[in-house]
């Protein structure tokens, strides 16, 4: 679990750096509520609350990191995020996104960056 954690917060920590190089002001990571978890809260350049969902793969995992975020999930995000707009800016238009973070065979990262992933 330990293993799990650390890679996991290593590809937040690596989706938060390619957001800020673009112009996102980061506004939160790892918020949490009793719906669950917010990996990154960003706010766009054009001002667009964004909810970040970060979801990394090893190299040779089967399947797309956006697959894993399906439908269940999807509304523990919308729950979670509804909360953090009502406890912190409640006036925001806001938006979901997913960054893929992809483990390469030499070890090294990539972020794929979709945004409006989900509505």
């Amino acid at each position: 679990m330990k293993r799990a954690r650390t890679a996991g917060d290593q590809g937040e920590a690596l989706a938060a750096r390619y957001l800020e190089r673009r112009g996102y002001v980061i506004l939160d990571r790892q918020w949490r509520c009793r719906f669950g978890e917010l990996d990154i809260v960003g706010c766009s350049p054009d001002g667009i609350v964004c909810f970040v969902e970060v979801k990394r793969r090893g190299h040779g995992s089967i399947g797309l990191p956006r697959e894993f975020v399906d439908e269940r999930k999807q509304e523990r995000l919308r729950k979670a995020a509804a909360a953090y707009l009502a406890a912190n800016r409640e006036d925001s238009l806001a938006r979901f996104d997913v960054a893929e973070i992809y483990e390469e065979k030499d070890g090294s990262l990539r972020v794929v960056y979709l945004e409006d992933a989900f509505v």
